[in-house]
């Protein structure tokens, strides 16, 4: 693959940098008051946009095949939204008596309380073979599902900023997520054939808004010359990230292959990739909203930023080897038969 089409690929990786290196340079531009009035712009138009966008994207016509296999989504849904928090808020416990920044530790928590992304974990398990729909419709009840659970997670865990209250948090929420969402959808009832036909970039859209909300969030914090981000804390907080992938994708992977689990390997692979992955387009809206006046949002914020990248390269990596034992299993299967 040559360089041009390399950048191409992990433009938005490229983003993020420019973007909190731009935040370092220029932080008066999207702190709040600035220019770009954040406030207004990102809390409510940039983030309305990114789940219309969800809305309007989410082919919920096409899980009717999937909504049959209910052991299946409740595996899913509570290993995520239940064990997934509850193993790292137990981690955390150890974890705060070492000198690692407590900012970056409540960042991890706030990871936990993510819902499943749209779009990696279908995309990985379509790559392996296994079972797409499955995968489709995991993602997209996840993102339903963490409009009311995610927040829910993170006031319960991490608590919110004194400033706003618990009811005008969700009364946010439901204007600027809910609304947008559900709008998306009666548009895309009625723009299903044309928007199949064109196929709109999505996933650019939503990739490029997320860009102005990181870039304003660390407008914020290189503006404030009371917080420092310690270089040792974000190595060690990267190695804890993908530590914790790691030990999760084996646990989902024991836990969905042992004898008597019902699951076929297709059906295993789609458990793997969104048990363990978790949504940064819908995640960093969240965090703007719950944590709206928070002075460390971004330091909150950084671990989901590299625990994106890191789903997406760790099961990029993976995809040879557990297509290769699918393969092996399916095979075996046969021969039983």
């Amino acid at each position: 693959m040559g360089l041009l089409a390399r950048l191409r690929k992990e433009w938005f990786i490229i983003g993020i940098v420019l973007v909190i290196l731009s935040a370092k340079l220029q932080p008066n531009i999207g702190v709040r008051g600035g220019p770009l009035k954040p406030e207004i712009t990102v809390a409510y138009v940039a983030v309305s946009l990114i789940f219309f966008n969800s809305g309007l994207s989410l082919k919920t016509e096409e899980l009717t095949s999937a909504l049959l296999h209910v052991r299946l989504h409740l595996f899913v849904q509570i290993f995520t939204l239940v064990f997934f928090p509850l193993a790292v808020w137990l981690l955390l416990r150890l974890l705060e008596l070492t000198l690692i920044d407590q900012w970056l530790l409540r960042g991890l928590q706030t990871v936990s309380c993510m819902p499943p992304p749209v779009s990696s974990a279908v995309i990985l398990t379509k790559a392996v073979g296994g079972n797409e729909a499955a995968a489709i419709f995991n993602s997209a009840f996840g993102s339903f599902l963490g409009i009311v659970v995610t927040p829910a997670l993170l006031l319960l865990f991490l608590g919110s900023s004194s400033s706003v209250p618990f009811s005008s948090i969700f009364s946010q929420l439901f204007m600027t997520v809910v609304v947008p969402l559900v709008l998306g959808q009666v548009c895309r009832r009625f723009l299903r054939e044309v928007l199949e036909r064109r196929k709109p970039p999505f996933g650019a859209v939503s990739s490029s808004v997320l860009l102005l909300i990181i870039y304003t969030t660390f407008c914020d914090t290189f503006s404030s010359p009371d917080i420092q981000l310690d270089p040792g804390s974000l190595v060690l907080v990267a190695l804890i990230i993908f530590s914790i992938q790691i030990s999760f994708m084996l646990l989902t992977f024991g836990l969905s292959t042992r004898s008597g689990s019902g699951f076929s390997p297709a059906d295993s692979v789609a458990i793997v990739f969104c048990s363990t992955h978790k949504s940064l387009t819908l995640g960093i809206p969240m965090l703007k909203i719950v944590f709206e006046g928070y002075q460390h949002l971004s330091l909150i914020s950084v671990p989901l930023l590299i625990y994106h990248p890191a789903q997406i390269l760790l099961g990029a990596v993976l995809v040879p080897t557990i297509r290769a034992w699918m393969t092996a299993r399916q095979k075996s299967s046969l021969l039983l038969r």
